[in-house]
């Protein structure tokens, strides 16, 4: 569901002092929440119209640095502004944060006031507009997954200035914790405050678990409509981050940070239904219970699986995670209940039936990730795509079939060529993501690793 919390609850909590701040937040090009922090009674009296932000911030890379090349932005025009349009059916309190709203925005152009098209939330909302013209409401739901740390944040920070690299990393557990209910006892001074955070501030958790491996934790949120899914999402890491730092831990959602351990994933769970709340994926005569629009939406999914990688898959690093025997697919096909293929359908027999993606990682922009499997998936419907047969058994020792690509440099090249996503989201909106993913690699092509350094500094 949406916001939790009116205008005139707002200023109601305001007048009784149990709010005083407004946090004002736009989603930037890696998903993370970027805006002010308002006194709450000048938000009620006129800050809540819009305000302003530099437009670097849909053209920076995770350390926050001034990109060049790009076409949108840069020191060649200034830097100007953007506008934050508030989304009032955004806002609610935050649990976790004493006195403390907030509201998602809309990133406009400073001049016209339309929506900048780079920005994240503006592709996801035209592929919803899209699929809602076509007679669908597309449905999502993601599965996020994290590992949580003994240390600090301050304390990781301290080795890094001493020793010039992270170490010592703690896992809040000594041991694979999936399902398991002793281990996530001790974590529940974390995760029952995360849980309770997230549902008072209006995001419907339906639960946390121990994940596959040491430390590893996965939260669950209900199903819901596509924009209001990767609100939860982008709400849902802020607030497990912050959350985590309070109680002197800390979290990464890193698709792999230790080659040893399970990487994080965020499936996407995906079907669409009627504008009149019918499942349009259901079809009961079907052996499978899947309808044709099923079929055709996931063979759409699977023709551009390649092409939209690099949506799922945003850095160098995420592509580590896709391994043989740790649960992260390598091959883009699908099976029926299958946890070793790329896309696999749940809820065979049921109106539930969908299609899940296990190709994302848990550092997907949840945005962009969900745009571009609905545009492959209404190209599917708009192209009558037939649907390949179904693969089975273990996705990790078949050989020739769709491969998921193997590393960014690879996938940026097929994001580039897409004649797909240029006709759904603009050739400028491709050409803005392929540069980011572009610089992304140039950056890690740049840095000597601790790896090269212990295997060559004596040996080479």
């Amino acid at each position: 569901m949406p916001g939790n919390m009116t205008f005139d609850e707002l200023t109601a909590a305001v007048a009784r002092g149990d709010i005083d701040t407004v946090l004002v937040a736009a989603i930037d090009m890696q998903g993370r929440l970027m805006g002010k922090r308002f006194h709450a009674q000048y938000f009620i009296d006129g800050g809540h119209v819009e305000t302003h932000c530099c437009n670097y911030l849909l053209a920076i890379d995770m350390e926050m640095t001034t990109v060049p090349g790009y076409k949108s932005t840069g020191w060649q025009t200034g830097y100007g502004d953007y506008v934050m349009k508030p989304d009032m059916a955004t806002l609610r309190p935050l649990p976790w944060l004493p006195g403390t709203a907030l509201v998602l925005c809309d990133l406009l152009d400073h001049h016209t006031h339309e929506e900048v098209q780079y920005s994240p939330r503006a592709i996801l909302k035209k592929q919803v507009a899209r699929a809602r013209a076509m007679g669908f409401a597309p449905m999502m739901a993601t599965e996020l997954e994290f590992y949580l740390f003994e240390n600090s944040l301050e304390s990781l920070r301290d080795g890094l200035r001493q020793h010039g690299q992270i170490r010592d990393l703690v896992p809040v557990s000594a041991y694979n914790e999936d399902y398991h209910l002793f281990q996530t006892t001790k974590e529940e001074v974390v995760m029952r405050a995360v849980r309770n955070g997230l549902y008072g501030a209006g995001v419907p958790v339906e639960c946390s678990k121990g994940e596959a491996d040491a430390g590893q934790e996965e939260i669950n949120v209900k199903y819901s409509e596509a924009l209001d899914t990767a609100d939860n999402h982008s709400i849902t890491k802020q607030a497990v981050k912050e959350i985590a730092w309070s109680k002197g831990r800390s979290v990464t959602f890193m698709a792999k940070y230790d080659h040893r351990r399970a990487g994080s994933s965020s499936h996407v769970h995906q079907s669409l239904w009627t504008l009149d709340g019918q499942p349009a994926f259901r079809d009961e005569a079907d052996a499978h219970g899947m309808s044709a629009v099923m079929k055709q939406f996931l063979a759409g999914q699977l023709a551009h699986a390649e092409e939209i990688a690099a949506f799922l898959a945003p850095n160098v690093n995420s592509y580590k995670r896709f391994c043989t025997g740790m649960f992260a697919p390598t091959k883009a096909v699908w099976s029926r209940d299958n946890r070793t293929a790329g896309f696999r359908v749940c809820g065979e027999g049921t109106k539930g039936v969908r299609v899940e993606c296990r190709i994302g990682g848990a550092d997907l922009n949840p945005y962009l990730a969900m745009a571009a499997l609905l545009a492959a998936g209404l190209a599917g419907i708009e192209g009558q795509m037939t649907l390949e047969p179904e693969m089975q058994g273990d996705m990790y020792q078949a050989t020739g079939i769709r491969e998921i690509p193997k590393t960014l440099r690879e996938a940026a090249a097929l994001l580039h060529g897409s004649a797909m996503l240029r006709a759904a989201f603009g050739d400028d909106v491709v050409d803005h993501y392929h540069h980011a993913a572009q610089w992304e690699i140039s950056e890690t092509d740049r840095v000597v690793t601790d790896f090269e350094l212990q295997r060559l500094l004596e040996r080479a």
